[in-house]
């Protein structure tokens, strides 16, 4: 059986980018080499986002919290270490904040070319543009760079960025999860069948994939934790 793993995330969600490493882990150990994909889908945690950094992640986190700024950058701390154990070099405390708006379009963009590893490795590099590079996800020189690292055409991807093309394929996207009732994210659909709400942790998620394809029986009633980020923050659910 063929698995078709969905998920729905922003470039600026720090769970996501842990969520989606750990899903990434957990299915190359259960599912058969070749037996899953997986798409990523469009989700802006904040559509009014600016294009030019305005503040810096410290400064924002304390004032969307409640936080005092030395809290803050604990709480910045302990998502780094979650995003560094697994593997990813994670610098979430120099993030720059923009809108993620054409990264999103560019994103569908390698995803009509049908090139599943060009659109892979799109999808890593504007997460490690963010959070390991700290760079604008809104500048086009930024995305442009990506695309070509990504072994896209730079000509094509400009005028994709410069037009309004595959505007309607991210919309279409969040549309979607709100028909869904999707107000945080990452939030991944099993085959269109098993919603996993979060970022678990990876035997959580093996667990969960193992059980989908009927290798295991469900392991109780108790819910796994899972981290989720949605418009108005980011919590543990």
């Amino acid at each position: 059986m063929m698995v078709q793993i969905d998920y729905w995330s922003d470039y600026a969600c720090p769970y996501c980018y842990i969520g989606e490493a750990r899903l990434k882990k957990a299915a190359e150990e259960t599912l058969p080499k070749g037996g899953w994909t997986l798409m990523m889908h469009s989700f802006e945690l904040d559509p009014s986002a600016p294009r030019r950094t305005e503040t810096d992640t410290a400064t924002r986190f304390a004032h969307k919290y409640g936080l005092t700024l030395d809290g803050a950058k604990a709480r910045i701390e302990d998502i780094s270490s979650l995003g560094r154990a697994e593997g990813l070099d994670f610098r979430y405390a120099t993030t720059r904040y923009t809108s993620t708006f054409d990264a999103h379009r560019l994103t569908h963009y390698a995803q009509s070319l049908g090139d599943d590893e060009k659109a892979h490795k799109l999808e890593g590099l504007l997460y490690a543009a963010y959070f390991t590079k700290n760079l604008e996800l809104a500048d086009h020189a930024v995305l442009l760079d990506a695309a070509g690292e990504a072994g896209l055409d730079r000509g094509e991807a400009s005028k994709v960025l410069l037009s309004g093309r595959f505007s309607d394929e991210v919309r279409r996207d969040e549309a979607a999860a709100a028909r869904m009732g999707v107000h945080g994210v990452p939030y991944f659909v099993i085959n269109g069948k098993l919603a996993i709400p979060g970022a678990m942790s990876k035997n959580d998620f093996a667990a969960a994939l193992n059980q989908f394809i009927g290798d295991a029986k469900p392991a109780g009633e108790a819910k796994p934790k899972t981290h989720v980020c949605g418009p108005d923050g980011c919590r543990l659910e």
